[in-house]
């Protein structure tokens, strides 16, 4: 079955003698691998029971946003003269205070990490040292309820919760808290933003859950391409491993002439049977999780890009800069955490962004100006949708997971492209939420519904909880048996080799204590 040969082991009966030589090799080659693969899918099993109740940890955007200080633009702005290469990079911007301070945060298009200006004077914003980032996490802490000082605050380059972070937010500093929970909050020393959070627990279950289960130990993730072969790679063994062992499992299942209807006993008949029972499911969710990797590009998607370009239009630096000298004639309100820029249907609006992270499109004189239905239609025409309603409730291409909750109410549209692309728009902004083409409804189906058996019905818990439990039990006893197996069978292929070798040194001894003599050698 799905972690080790059943067809040859010690004591139990072998293949049918009518297996041809490539089944023979089909069956080496699992044994052996369900060794290693094996062992590293009962791994994921286990550590699978971990991630149902607490993942990766992670600072979100609704914690980082109630850890900013109320947007404050008295005395306030001025707007940063850009070099025309910065000018023409500007793809949108956020307004938000650090520590004290109303700060422009600059995106500059895919891949960059963006610039950030004080708008107090103007110019870039200067350094940031270790007692900003403390006085920056203290305030995060709060938002987060870490009620204690910090203990102290260190530079560090990465470490296993900042490595897929580190590179642009480095120089990084770790704040430790001297609370009962040991808590951590990560300042960037590249732009002064809290971006993440752990406590003593989070680290403990994270190194038993996370780490292990998306083979995350930083020696690895620090090298992301080698990170991806090897999980797509260990994800293909696994597949074939578990498709090998429901193969054999179905070729030896069968009523025989004792009543049996398996030829295996003892642990090798109770691989045989889970595997039957939960071979399937195992095979399921080791084939999703390949696929989350979208190995070789599958899941790639793109069709969404056309489609974002339509709808937020093609927005200049200069509008970009007019949005902005209008954001510095605003005077928001104390719920205000930041003013945002919106690309839509070719101009840049500004929506200020609450602390609990509600958004309101704002008018240039800073009054709320949502969308209107009649502008959500004309954005959409040129897309030549099929259906276009206002939901205010989730659907099953746009929903929360985990205890994440998407913007409602949105807009949906249903394009009439070949992809039947459906596109989710913010009732209050216009700005897009979601693009779901082809792959991506694939990708939802493949990665959360098969690998997190995320479906209507099942997603509420504790059913959910109440039906993933079991299964998951049965699965990794599927793996577990079955690397046990290989384990001892290869220990007997060992030890069998280990003793011809040593018969043929005892025969190659004799040889050479007893040396034929002249007349033998003539008589041979």
């Amino acid at each position: 079955m799905p972690a080790a040969s059943l067809a040859t082991q010690g004591g139990t009966p072998r293949a049918p003698k009518t297996r041809g030589p490539l089944f023979r090799a089909l069956m080496v080659i699992h044994r052996y691998l369900g060794v290693a693969a094996g062992v590293l899918m009962t791994v994921w099993c286990l550590s699978g029971f971990v991630m149902m109740y607490q993942g990766y940890p992670a600072l979100t955007e609704p914690e980082r946003l109630a850890g900013l200080q109320p947007l404050d633009l008295h005395g306030c702005c001025v707007v940063p003269e850009l070099d025309p290469e910065d000018a023409a990079a500007l793809s949108g911007f956020r307004i938000e205070m650090l520590d004290g301070r109303p700060i422009l945060r600059a995106a500059m298009g895919r891949g960059s990490a963006g610039k950030t200006y004080d708008l107090t004077t103007g110019l870039p914003f200067g350094d940031i040292d270790s007692d900003m980032a403390g006085r920056v996490a203290r305030r995060q802490a709060e938002a987060l309820e870490i009620w204690a000082d910090p203990a102290w605050v260190r530079p560090i380059r990465q470490d296993q919760w900042t490595v897929q972070f580190a590179k642009r937010h480095q120089p990084l500093y770790q704040v430790r808290f001297d609370d009962l929970r040991r808590s951590d909050i990560y300042v960037s020393g590249a732009n002064g933003q809290a971006f993440q959070h752990t406590n003593a627990r989070e680290r403990l279950l994270g190194w038993l859950g996370a780490v292990p289960h998306w083979l995350y130990p930083t020696v690895l993730r620090q090298n992301g391409k080698l990170w991806n072969d090897v999980v797509v790679w260990t994800s293909v063994a696994g597949s074939f491993l578990t498709v090998t062992g429901l193969y054999v499992g179905v070729v030896h299942f069968g009523r025989r002439r004792n009543g049996r209807m398996s030829p295996f006993r003892g642990l090798w008949f109770w691989h045989h049977m889970i595997g039957l029972i939960f071979g399937v499911l195992t095979l399921t969710w080791v084939f999703s999780g390949l696929m989350t990797m979208n190995p070789w590009g599958l899941l790639e998607g793109g069709g969404d890009r056309p489609v974002r370009q339509v709808l937020t239009g093609e927005a200049t630096g200069e509008q970009f800069r007019q949005a902005l000298t209008d954001a510095a004639r605003i005077t928001p309100d104390a719920k205000t955490a930041q003013l945002v820029a919106v690309p839509i249907a070719g101009q840049v609006r500004l929506a200020a962004v609450h602390g609990d992270g509600s958004q309101v499109r704002l008018a240039p004189t800073g009054r709320p100006d949502p969308v209107t239905e009649a502008e959500v239609r004309s954005m959409l025409a040129p897309l030549k949708p099929v259906s276009i309603e206002r939901l205010t409730r989730e659907d099953a291409y746009y929903y929360g997971r985990k205890g994440d909750r998407p913007a409602l109410p949105v807009w949906r549209a249903v394009l009439s492209d070949a992809q039947k692309t459906r596109v989710y728009l913010d009732a209050d902004t216009g700005q897009v939420r979601r693009v779901v083409d082809r792959d991506g409804r694939w990708s939802r189906w493949i990665r959360n519904g098969l690998h997190g058996l995320d479906f209507d019905g099942l997603r509420m818990r504790p059913i959910w909880d109440l039906v993933v439990l079991p299964l998951l039990f049965g699965v990794t006893l599927v793996c577990a048996t079955g690397a046990w197996m290989s384990f001892r069978r290869i220990g007997r292929d060992i030890s069998g080799l280990s003793h011809a070798l040593a018969a043929a040194r005892t025969r190659r001894r004799r040889r050479i204590s007893f040396p034929q003599s002249p007349a033998d050698h003539e008589r041979n």
